[in-house]
């Protein structure tokens, strides 16, 4: 029993973790609302299931999958693209694709396949694309693959493995735009096995060794529009007449890649490009010449037939003996109907006078990426050179000089179109040279730090992209087109300077702004690309941007590229959806707003401070500071003064007459405090104030109307009120001399107005009788 329950919990787990390692696979694949579900390089190790029933287009190349079951697939009856391609895949279930009718597109290239099934492709009867190349079989098997896929369009089958081609392997196919076959080591080709095909447009065929070309091509030559040889070794190639009907074949190009020549070979294949219609197209690409040039007289009589190539192109050609290469005087009596010819990146140094010569119906030439100068384009640019040469190339050379480039073109009196990129012409002459219908010029990756007068002014196009400009103002009244993107420009060129422009590209330099004004410039104006600047988001500028409607007509990149630099907070954001905050966009107004509203501010404040004694509270407040640092009462002998008189000095006559009198010449003698003689020079007055009521016994205050108007008297009595009155004693006395009513009393003396109210205070009387009681009564009070 417990083997029984061990074995159960065993698989449980199993399937549990079966279970979530589905989900994550599903969970890997990235499906989006359109039906299209990428599920490629997720290291997946089976089809996912769970996938939406509405997917159309499923990538699953370059992972792990080793398997298709039938339930793999069953349910995505509206899948259309399928991609297993660069997988393990080494089986596949008979109707694993049994659902799938809408499916056009299947590839399950590289991956193990040995063996292929007809039954797998039955059901698929919408199929237009199948990709069977890099699987190990070695034949197409007993049975036609093809033969139920009537709408089959591209087809690309075999593998280095694959040895023989079989009649069968392609009957029921009627069209193929695109037939391409590794056979590279093809051993067995049955004849007639391509014929089964009614109509291949192109053929590319991967074969090492030519021994079956010649009946490949015949089988398809009444068809065949396109033919693509590649990795082929042509070194021992012979082909011998064939018994057709050169006016019927249709055959417009023939491509060679990564193929091996010799003089002999070459011979041979001429006799190839023989059955060629009118404007035939050769391509060589990443082909090597293993000869001299020494192609002998019976080319010399093939090559009068073959007036009818119209476009040469050689990327890449490799020649090992270049230098025992014989002239191309072999070659003058074909080429004279050329039209076209590219030569990419073989070291072409010279173009002979005589071939250029002899080149009197090219009308293209493009030499890039070669090593070509401008002494040597002197010579191949020679007197009755490229007679009818529009359009010329020679970007990525070693071209240094605009003036001699100018000069040495000047024979070639139709030029138009010349392209000179990606070389270095810094400095730039002040004037140059050009043929007189220069058209277009390409100036793109030279390093030119400026623009002179050397730059034709019969331009109507000028790319002068990727350099080091940081202004444009040369004047140009026939340009049309202007590319100066990914330069340092700060602003628009002037318009002045191009009255008859009608697109430009200034994307990738550092414009912070532009406005409708400078767009308006352009009369004819109409299309700028301008994204990839340091815009800075202004409130004007996103005004601009966002509210006419017309911009997005003119901006073609627009509004993807057009991103904010500054303000810092929006860096990175879209133009289109930045929107600022009103105080950063009407920040003048702001600050006007905020001026006033603080100049009234002050107003109101200085109002309301005179009107409250504003001014008075704050000097008071700073006073009361600077008294709370010192002791609030000083000690027995520290105390100075018997009392201290607080006085006006409109009263001072009373005072210094009367009551000093009275008081400093009785038996025993008071000791008056008066500020007039008693406060130390040089000190400031508050602390003069303040020292000398803190170091007397009392503080005696004349009240008077001069003492209420005074003041300094207000601010003695303002700071007995603070040390004084707050200390609850009776420090303090009060000597009316005269009637003073209480309104009088500013409100501000609050506590004084309460002690007036609720305590006795010495009055002066006007008769003399009385006045002697007076003084006994305020020795009593200075006493006590």
């Amino acid at each position: 029993m417990p083997r029984v329950l061990w074995t159960v919990w065993v698989l449980g787990a199993a399937v549990s973790l079966f279970e979530e390692a589905a989900l994550g696979q599903v969970s890997s694949v990235n499906c989006d609302s359109t039906g299209i579900c990428d599920g490629h390089s997720k290291s997946l190790n089976f089809i996912p299931s769970g996938l939406p029933a509405t997917v159309k287009s499923l990538d699953l190349s370059n992972n792990k999958i080793t398997y298709v079951s039938s339930s793999d697939l069953r349910g995505y009856v509206d899948l259309q693209a399928l991609k297993l391609g660069s997988n393990r895949i080494n089986a596949i279930q008979e109707d694993s694709f049994f659902s799938l009718g809408s499916l056009e597109h299947l590839d399950l290239s590289d991956n193990r396949l040995h063996n292929l099934s007809s039954s797998w492709f039955r059901p698929l009867s919408s199929l237009k694309f199948l990709n069977l190349l890099g699987n190990p079989y070695s034949t197409l098997g007993k049975r036609s693959l093809f033969s139920h896929l009537t709408n089959l369009r591209i087809l690309k089958v075999g593998n280095n493995c694959f040895t023989k081609i079989q009649e069968k392997d392609f009957a029921g196919l009627t069209f193929l735009q695109e037939l391409e076959i590794d056979a590279s080591n093809l051993e067995r080709y049955e004849p007639k096995s391509l014929k089964s095909i009614q109509n291949v447009s192109c053929l590319i065929l991967h074969i090492r060794k030519p021994v079956f070309l010649q009946e490949i091509f015949v089988d398809i030559l009444s068809s065949l529009e396109c033919l693509e040889l590649t990795d082929t070794h042509l070194n021992k190639f012979h082909f011998s007449e064939v018994s057709i009907n050169k006016t019927n074949t249709l055959i417009k190009k023939f491509t060679f890649r990564n193929v091996e020549i010799t003089d002999n070979s070459f011979n041979e294949l001429v006799k190839l490009l023989s059955y060629a219609s009118e404007e035939l197209d050769i391509e060589f690409e990443d082909c090597t010449l293993d000869g001299i040039g020494d192609f002998g007289i019976s080319v010399r009589d093939a090559l009068k037939d073959l007036r009818k190539v119209e476009t040469l192109t050689i990327r890449r050609l490799y020649i090992p003996y270049f230098y025992s290469f014989y002239d191309l005087s072999d070659l003058y009596s074909f080429v004279g109907s050329v039209k076209r010819i590219v030569i990419e990146s073989s070291k072409v140094f010279l173009v002979p006078c005589s071939l250029s010569q002899h080149l009197k119906s090219l009308e293209y030439l493009d030499l890039s990426d070669n090593l070509m100068f401008e002494n040597l384009l002197t010579n191949s640019a020679c007197e009755h050179a490229w007679p009818l040469l529009q359009t010329l190339i020679l970007k990525q050379n070693h071209l240094t000089s605009l003036k001699k480039i100018g000069e040495a073109l000047l024979t070639l009196k139709n030029l138009t179109n010349l392209d000179i990129s990606k070389n270095n012409f810094h400095p730039i002459p002040k004037t140059c040279q050009w043929p007189g219908k220069m058209k277009y010029l390409n100036l793109s990756n030279t390093r030119i730090h400026s623009l002179t007068r050397c730059i034709p002014q019969t331009l109507e196009i000028l790319d002068i992209s990727n350099n080091n400009l940081d202004s444009f103002s040369l004047i140009m009244p026939h340009l049309k087109e202007l590319n100066i993107s990914k330069n340092k420009l700060k602003t628009l060129p002037d318009a002045s300077f191009l009255p008859m422009l009608l697109a430009i590209r200034i994307s990738g330099n550092i414009i912070n702004t532009f406005s409708q004004e400078q767009l308006d410039s352009f009369k004819k104006l109409k299309t700028l690309e301008a994204g990839g600047n340091n815009f800075i988001c202004s409130c004007e500028f996103l005004h601009f941007m966002q509210e006419q409607q017309a911009l997005a007509q003119i901006l073609i990149d627009w509004p993807g590229n057009y991103l904010c630099d500054s303000p810092s907070h929006v860096r990175g954001h879209r133009v289109q959806d930045t929107h600022l905050s009103i105080s950063e966009c009407h920040r003048a107004a702001l600050v006007s707003a905020l001026c006033c509203a603080l100049f009234l501010f002050i107003l109101l404040t200085g109002v309301l401070c005179h009107r409250f004694h504003g001014l008075w509270y704050m000097k008071m407040m700073w006073a009361w500071l600077q008294a709370k640092r010192k002791p609030k009462k000083a000690p027995h002998r520290d105390i100075c003064y018997d009392a201290f008189v607080s006085y006006s000095e409109r009263d001072s006559h009373w005072v210094e007459n009367l009551m000093v009198q009275e008081l400093e010449h009785f038996n025993p003698p008071f000791k008056l405090c008066l500020h007039k003689r008693d406060f130390v020079p040089g000190k400031w007055i508050i602390d003069n104030i303040i020292d000398s009521i803190e170091k007397s016994h009392k503080t005696v205050f004349v009240l008077s109307e001069n003492f209420v108007k005074s003041e300094w008297c207000k601010y003695e009595l303002d700071f007995s009120h603070f040390r004084l009155f707050d200390e609850n004693n009776d420090a303090a006395i009060l000597i009316l001399l005269e009637p003073i009513e209480k309104k009088a009393i500013p409100q501000r003396f609050c506590k004084l107005r309460k002690i007036m109210n609720t305590k006795t205070y010495l009055e002066w009387p006007t008769d003399e009788a009385q006045q002697e009681g007076f003084w006994l009564n305020l020795r009593t009070a200075i006493k006590s």
